[in-house]
């Protein structure tokens, strides 16, 4: 552990080929991990491991993965081919400038770069090949298999040339993800056999009821999603974003985001900047969170969803799914709102920083777009790091400068975007919309009372009889609010979007709601049926309308993270840190009560219970991570800094597992190792991301 942890550090400062070389290939690093097989074989034979199957697989597992890594690095060929269109390629250059043959030919047809709908940057790089005559495409995420070797989209130049990565490695690839296998299912195993200690431990009643009150702790917090306070959110909104090819306040691109989602602009009485703001600084409490509007009932038990709505993780078998006109329309609007969604996190919709490139042009960039060459060092770490820096405040709930954060940053967008900005009052235009949209209660509403009415007036009209005042008053007070505010809506529409609001099914409805509003009080006095028609019509259109409007345009993808096994990567690990989290916490409180020996062993015996599936998840999540590395840019481990602390924090919390070792002879040394364990799940996460940097710390 303690050269994995040098050599973080060492690439810190050398790089991550000085690194590489002087550790991770080094011939002392590949001794020490040949120690460790040989290690994990003698702990097999001495243990007589083969009357504990769980255990065995465990420890055989490690010589296995550590075989397929040789294999890879020692057998296996690596490199890159460089394409000419129309002209056939047989050979690679490996990382050691040797050349070595196909036993088949690769032509490049054509290149082709595939921009976002409407803007010159890049979605997608797609090189259209044959192979002996085989057609296919390889672009980011989707390679070409054949005969054991895979291709992987990798570089292209101006000329129209296409460089792939190739890489050949059977034996390697396939003896580690035996090894994979091996320790998921010895884990699995583990705690499930009655004869292992996991099952053991959960025999013991106390012990039991304390596990279960920690884990519905975190369901009854999870009951209720994280995010940040209303007036923290407010402030974000206020900030600008380039949304729907426009510069708007982000409070829009809420409003949308959530209508999108929910078919409101609220929910559970958060508002939609704090809807928007949960997914960007609490996603794993969010993509949990039922609030996706589903419909349709043919395809939701196949996916596990009961009822109308649904989470973000529950669609993740959307992602790739090839949708022809004639697939059910509820399950592409459900795929368009799990996109909006991966696209949010992904940190691709929010263009927040206008940059002017060198012909004066200003362009609006998310946090990880490519940023043009005239951005200075400043801006440039800035831009990088404003939202990690949110992140950091959000953790230590530090909302008074998270704040200020947010109102520099809108400075920073006023200074830079000078001139290209909205004018203030069509941007006060455009906030003051946004908070007067309502809900379809006000349809509802209006349908309800033009249904009475229009009901009453029938029988008092069979009746020969007239409105009572009262009721008519009211009848008339009501199509007149209404009128009015929707006039109200079409003007700061007009004014906010600097046209006449006619194009879209939203404001042609909206328009035809006034106009029915002014046509029943003009007839009021001559036909006592047109209020209540008017209350009733103008009710369906503005139904009619927040149907066309709840569903805005869907942005497009970042094609390098368009893979479901990024995400469930990703949330296995969080749920393992999540299981850590409460181990630390109960370490310090079996430390307080040290002196409660019962006690102190009640929280041992939850630590431990906890530990299994802490490890089982952890376990979990790096293997996905290493499957999903491998199938987009084919190298399941690349010793970077995160995978390198996620595999010391595994097997830092692996050796309590161990009942004979010297850190269980005690509960007080016990407590001790668990609380101080968690640094590493801190360096994992923070430091990363924050000191040590890596491809993982992107963010």
């Amino acid at each position: 552990m303690t050269a994995l942890a040098a050599g973080t550090v060492f690439e810190k400062y050398h790089g991550s080929e000085w690194a590489s070389d002087h550790f991770y290939t080094s011939w002392w690093f590949v001794a020490l991990l040949a120690l460790v097989a040989c290690g994990a074989i003698v702990s097999i034979v001495q243990g007589r491991m083969w009357k504990r199957p769980a255990t065995l697989l465990i420890h055989l597992s490690v010589p296995v993965i550590l075989l397929g890594g040789a294999l890879t690095t020692w057998v296996g060929e690596h490199g890159t081919m460089t394409l000419h269109p129309g002209e056939p390629a047989t050979q690679f250059e490996c990382k050691d400038k040797t050349v070595r043959q196909l036993p088949f030919a690769v032509t490049l047809q054509q290149f082709e770069v595939v921009p976002y709908a409407g803007t010159h940057t890049p979605m997608d790089f797609v090189s259209h090949i044959t192979a002996d005559g085989e057609a296919f495409d390889i672009s980011m995420n989707h390679i070409y298999r054949r005969d054991s070797y895979r291709f992987y989209q990798q570089d292209y130049d101006e000329a129209g040339n296409s460089v792939l990565a190739v890489a050949h490695d059977p034996w390697g690839i396939a003896v580690t993800y035996c090894g994979y296998a091996l320790l998921l299912i010895g884990l699995l195993w583990m705690m499930l056999s009655p004869r292992e200690r996991f099952r053991k431990l959960m025999k013991g009643s106390a012990a039991t009821a304390v596990l279960l009150l920690l884990l519905a702790a975190p369901a009854r917090a999870m009951a209720t999603p994280r995010t940040l306070p209303a007036a923290s959110a407010r402030e974000m909104g206020e900030m600008y974003v380039l949304y729907k090819g426009r510069v708007c306040p982000v409070q829009t691109f809420a409003k949308d985001f959530t209508t999108k989602l929910t078919g409101k602009a609220s929910w559970r009485g958060y508002s939609s900047e704090q809807v928007l703001a949960g997914f960007i600084f609490y996603p794993s409490d969010w993509c949990s969170e039922p609030l996706i509007k589903v419909k349709g009932d043919a395809w939701k038990a196949d996916y596990g969803i009961d009822g109308r709505r649904a989470s973000y993780m529950q669609l993740l078998r959307l992602e790739g799914e090839n949708f022809t006109p004639a697939t059910e329309k509820s399950l592409r609007e459900a795929s368009e709102k799990y996109n909006l969604v991966k696209a949010l996190v992904a940190g691709k919709s929010l263009k927040l920083f206008p940059v002017a490139d060198s012909t004066g042009h200003i362009g609006w960039y998310g946090q990880n777009d490519e940023l043009p060459l005239t951005v200075s060092d400043d801006e440039y770490l800035f831009i990088r790091k404003q939202l990690s820096y949110c992140q950091e405040l959000v953790v230590k709930g530090d909302y008074q400068t998270l704040g200020l954060v947010f109102a520099k940053t809108r400075a920073y967008q006023e200074r830079q975007a000078a001139g290209a900005l909205p004018p203030a009052g069509r941007i006060s235009a455009e906030r003051l919309y946004n908070n007067l949209t309502t809900g379809r209660w006000v349809a509802m509403l209006s349908i309800t009372l033009g249904l009475l009415y229009f009901a009453y007036n029938l029988v008092l009209t069979g009746r020969r009889r007239p409105m009572p005042k009262a009721l008519r008053r009211v009848g008339i007070l009501w199509v007149t609010a209404l009128s009015l505010f929707l006039t109200l809506i079409f003007v700061l529409r007009w004014v906010a979007g600097g046209h006449v609001p006619m194009a879209g099914g939203f404001d042609s409805m909206n328009l035809m709601a006034i106009a029915i509003g002014v046509v029943a009080l003009c007839m009021n006095r001559r036909y006592s049926i047109a209020i209540p028609a008017g209350m009733l019509t103008m009710g369906f259109c503005l139904l009619v309308a927040m149907m066309s409007g709840s569903n805005p345009p869907v942005t497009n993808l970042m094609p390098v993270l368009n893979s479901p096994l990024l995400t469930l990567h990703v949330t296995v690990i969080m749920f393992s840190y999540a299981l850590f989290f409460f181990i630390m916490t109960g370490g310090i409180a079996g430390l307080i009560m040290n002196r409660r020996t019962d006690i102190a062993d009640g929280f041992r015996r939850v630590n431990l219970m906890l530990l299994y599936p802490a490890v089982f998840l952890l376990a979990l999540g790096i293997v996905i991570g290493a499957v999903w590395a491998n199938i987009s840019w084919g190298s399941y481990w690349s010793w970077d800094p995160k995978e390198v602390w996620a595999l010391i924090t595994l097997i830092i919390y692996a050796i309590p597992m161990h009942a004979s070792l010297h850190v269980n002879q005690s509960p007080r040394r016990f407590h001790l190792y668990c609380t101080l364990a968690f640094l590493s799940v801190v360096i994992t996460y923070f430091g990363v991301n924050l000191i040590l940097g890596g491809i993982h710390a992107y963010n």
